[in-house]
């Protein structure tokens, strides 16, 4: 026999289930980040594009149709041909296959070496830091283009080369950046009570300070990205760069744009507008990622998605605060 108490069986809380840091940070800036959204968008078609290059192009990178020298745009060529009649659209694309490993393997190579430079110095400190730090000085006061042409004249052209070369100098550079933040985070009270339990310097490195910079690393190597790319193109538009036979969007706009410019002025214009399209989406990006990656910029006035609702609860806001300060 049952006896009813009267009380009714409590119900489940539904929990709402937690996504993760990146679900959120794309979710925030489809909605309040279209610029952001637009150079997210031309990266992922540059990876796309760079991985499927094979499949993509009408022809070879180097394939030579010599009858077919400065062919305008047309059905068999739409973008025309060069002087040794090689597909421009064909190129372009491979290009973008270059332009993708140097990028992001230049920009993760100087983003591990300004980490490892810039924590070590500002987590060790005194005499250790004071020495880097003038040594990066002195790197910084020489001009950072002259020591990559200085540096690839020495090694030679080359993918390899050239992203050794801008890894290094553009990471000993970067180094400073990161060095700030360590400081910042060493301050923090989590830091001293580790310490002071015994954690030693390598754990409380990995475990405290770098996740907490972590956001700072990921901007960093964004923004980078684009760098490396202009940085490729300005190297292989003056012969430093990557081989003649290897077509790069920097090398296209010297060799075949230069000469034949006033005759097919294509040959310089889509590999230039690629880079161009290129260099701002990533840029815009790493824009984006950082706003919505710092939380001093969260929830501005500029938003694209502030609401009628949020403005007026702002101007009942500031009404008050006029009320109680006349």
């Amino acid at each position: 026999m049952t006896v009813n108490t009267g009380t009714a069986t409590p119900t489940k809380m539904v929990e709402k289930k937690r996504h993760g840091l990146v679900y959120d940070v794309m979710r925030r800036m489809l909605r309040e980040k279209p610029l952001a959204t637009f150079g997210l968008a031309v990266i992922v078609i540059l990876l796309l594009t760079g991985i499927f290059a094979n499949f993509l192009a009408p022809y070879g990178m180097n394939e030579i149709h010599l009858v077919d020298a400065l062919q305008s745009p047309s059905s068999k060529y739409l973008l025309g041909t060069d002087q040794l009649g090689r597909d421009v659209l064909s190129r372009v694309i491979y290009g973008a296959r270059i332009s993708m490993i140097i990028g992001l393997c230049a920009t993760a190579l100087s983003t591990l070496l300004s980490v490892f430079i810039g924590a070590t110095s500002a987590f060790v400190g005194g005499k250790v830091d004071l020495v880097v730090q003038r040594f990066i000085d002195v790197w910084m006061s020489i001009p950072s283009f002259a020591i990559l042409m200085t540096f690839m004249s020495l090694v030679g052209a080359g993918i390899i080369q050239i992203i050794i070369v801008l890894g290094v100098t553009v990471g000993i550079g970067g180094s400073r950046f990161i060095r700030s933040a360590v400081i910042a985070i060493k301050s923090n009270l989590y830091v001293s009570a580790a310490d002071a339990i015994g954690c030693s310097p390598i754990r409380s490195m990995i475990r405290h300070i770098l996740p907490n910079i972590m956001a700072p690393i990921i901007i960093s190597f964004t923004l980078g990205v684009g760098g490396a790319i202009m940085a490729e193109a300005s190297l292989s538009f003056l012969g430093f760069g990557v081989p003649p036979n290897v077509p790069s969007w920097g090398s296209m706009i010297s060799s075949e744009g230069q000469k034949y410019f006033q005759r097919a002025p294509e040959l310089a214009l889509w590999p230039g507008f690629a880079l161009s399209i290129v260099v701002y989406g990533i840029n815009m990006f790493g824009d984006g990622l950082r706003d919505l990656l710092d939380p001093r910029l969260r929830g501005g006035v500029g938003r694209y998605t502030l609401k009628a609702s949020a403005l007026e609860k702002l101007k009942q806001t500031v009404v008050r605060y006029e009320q109680k300060n006349p």
